[in-house]
C-alpha cells in the first residue's frame, strides 16, 4: 500500500490514460507494444467518453460565458481595455451602414470615408482600419444597424446570427447536441470579432435541414451565401452532380433576387463602387495584411512557412481542385441533403483562400452531421479528427502566431476525409 501511495505521489500515474498504456506496454514487454497501444488510443479515442465530452463542453461553455461577461464589464464606452472596439470587425459593418444611410451606399466603399466613419464612432480611440469588401447584398443587411447605438447594434447583430444558426441547426443536432453547439469555440471567436459567420453557417445548415423535403426553399437558403460568395464555390458543382435541379434553381433565384434587391435599395452606384474596391483584396491576401496566422487556409499556410505567392496560389488551387473533384464524385451518388450539405461545409474553407478563424463556425453543420452518423459508434480516427476540428478555433491563431505552424489545413483535410468516408457509406 505504502509503495503504491508513494508511486502515486511521485506523479508517474497521475494521468490514468498514460498510466494504463504504460502498464500494458510493460506487460507486453516491448516498446513496440506500447507504441501500438498508444496508436490505438489515438485511433479509437475511447478515453473520450460521452460523459467526459459533456463535462468538457460545460467547461468550454462556462469559460465562453465568462469571457463575454468579462469583455462587457471591462469595456468603457464600447472599447475594451486595449482600446479596441468590442466586436472588432463589427465597427466596419456599423460604419458602412452609417455612411450608406447618410451619404449614399457608394460612400461605404470609399476607404478614406469609411476610415473616417470608423474613427467617428470612437473619436478618442486609436486602432487600425478595418476594410469593408462585402457586396451590396450584405450592406443591405447592415443598414438597420445605423439606427442603433454601437453596443446595442452589436448585441442585436450577434443575437440575430445565433438565433438563425440555432433555428437552422435544430433538426441536425443529435440528442444533447445543444451543449456542444453553444460551447463550440468558433462561436466565441466570431462574437469577439462581431462577424457574420453564424449567418453563413446557418445557410449550410438550412439546406441540410430542408433539402430532402423542400428543395426549392433549401436552395433559396443557400442563395443567402451571396453575402460571402467565397464560401459558396463548391455549391453549384455539388448541386449539379447530385442532380438537385430544384435546389440549384432556388439558390440561383435567391442570389439574383438578393442582388437585385440590393440594387433597388442602394442603387447601381453601390455595385460599381464595390466592383472598384473588391480587387484590393488580392494584394491584401498576397501580402498578408490581415495576418496569415488568422487564416486557416492552404494559401495562408504556404505563406506562413515561407512559400512565395506563386507557390501558395498553386497549393491552394491544387487542394481546391482535388476537394471539388472528390466532393462532386460523392455528390453524384445522391447521398441526401444532409450528406451533400456536410460536403459543402467541410469543403468551403479548404477551397477558398480568403477565410479567417471566425469562419470556422461553418464547420458546425458538418460536425453535427458526423455526430449524428456516429450515434452507433465512431469510425477509426474519426473521434480524434472530430475533436481536433471542434477545438481548432481555440488554437489555430495562437499556434500559428507563436510557432508559424499552420494547424488549419491539416485539421480541415482530416474533417473533410471523415465527411467523405461517411458519405461514401451512405
Amino acid at each position: 500500500m505504502g509503495g503504491r501511495r508513494r508511486q502515486a505521489r511521485g506523479g508517474k500515474f497521475r494521468f490514468p490514460v498514460t498510466a494504463a498504456l504504460w502498464q500494458r506496454g510493460r506487460r507486453a514487454g516491448t516498446g513496440g507494444g506500447a507504441i501500438e497501444l498508444f496508436t490505438r488510443a489515438l485511433r479509437d479515442a475511447a478515453w473520450l467518453t460521452p460523459d467526459r465530452a459533456r463535462a468538457w463542453c460545460r467547461v468550454l461553455a462556462f469559460l465562453s460565458l465568462l469571457g463575454v461577461v468579462a469583455a462587457v464589464v471591462t469595456a468603457r464606452g464600447g472599447l475594451d481595455p486595449q482600446g479596441k472596439p468590442l466586436g472588432t470587425d463589427f465597427v466596419s459593418f456599423y460604419a458602412a451602414a452609417r455612411l450608406a444611410a447618410t451619404q449614399g451606399a457608394a460612400a461605404a466603399y470609399d476607404p478614406a470615408l469609411h476610415a473616417a466613419a470608423q474613427q467617428a464612432v470612437f473619436p478618442l480611440a486609436h486602432y487600425g482600419y478595418t476594410t469593408f469588401l462585402y457586396p451590396p447584398a450584405f450592406l443591405v443587411l447592415c443598414l438597420p444597424l445605423a439606427l442603433l447605438p454601437y453596443t446595442v447594434a452589436l448585441a442585436a447583430w450577434l443575437a440575430t446570427g445565433l438565433a438563425a444558426l440555432a433555428a437552422a441547426m435544430r433538426s441536425l443536432l443529435p440528442e444533447g447536441g445543444w451543449l456542444p453547439l453553444l460551447a463550440f469555440p468558433a462561436l466565441l471567436v466570431n462574437a469577439g470579432h462581431g462577424q457574420n459567420a453564424m449567418l453563413t453557417a446557418a445557410c449550410f445548415a438550412g439546406f441540410m435541414a430542408l433539402g430532402d423535403r423542400m428543395p426549392l426553399l433549401a436552395g433559396a437558403v443557400l442563395g443567402g451565401l451571396v453575402i460571402k460568395p467565397q464560401l459558396a464555390i463548391a455549391i453549384p458543382l455539388i448541386l449539379l452532380c447530385a442532380r438537385r435541379w430544384h435546389a440549384l434553381a432556388g439558390a440561383g433565384l435567391s442570389a439574383a433576387l438578393l442582388c437585385a434587391g440590393a440594387m433597388l435599395v442602394l442603387g447601381a452606384d453601390a455595385w460599381r463602387a464595390f466592383a472598384a474596391v473588391a480587387p484590393a483584396g488580392g494584394p491584401m491576401l498576397a501580402l498578408g495584411l490581415n495576418g496569415f496566422a488568422k487564416m486557416p487556409t492552404v494559401f495562408a499556410a504556404a505563406r506562413l512557412v515561407g512559400g512565395g505567392v506563386g507557390v501558395a496560389a498553386f497549393a491552394q488551387a491544387a487542394v481546391a481542385v482535388g476537394v471539388l473533384a472528390v466532393a462532386g464524385a460523392l455528390a453524384a451518388r445522391r447521398p441526401g441533403a444532409g450528406a451533400e450539405g456536410a460536403l459543402m461545409a467541410a469543403a468551403a474553407l479548404l477551397i477558398s483562400p480568403w477565410c479567417f478563424d471566425y469562419d470556422l463556425v461553418v464547420l458546425a453543420p458538418a460536425l453535427a452531421w458526423i455526430a449524428g452518423r456516429a450515434a452507433t459508434g465512431f469510425l477509426p480516427w474519426e473521434r480524434l479528427s472530430w475533436v481536433a476540428a471542434y477545438l481548432l478555433p481555440l488554437a489555430v491563431r495562437g499556434v500559428a502566431s507563436a510557432t508559424d505552424v499552420p494547424l488549419g489545413p491539416p485539421v480541415l483535410l482530416l474533417l473533410f476525409f471523415c465527411v467523405c468516408r461517411r458519405v461514401a457509406a451512405v
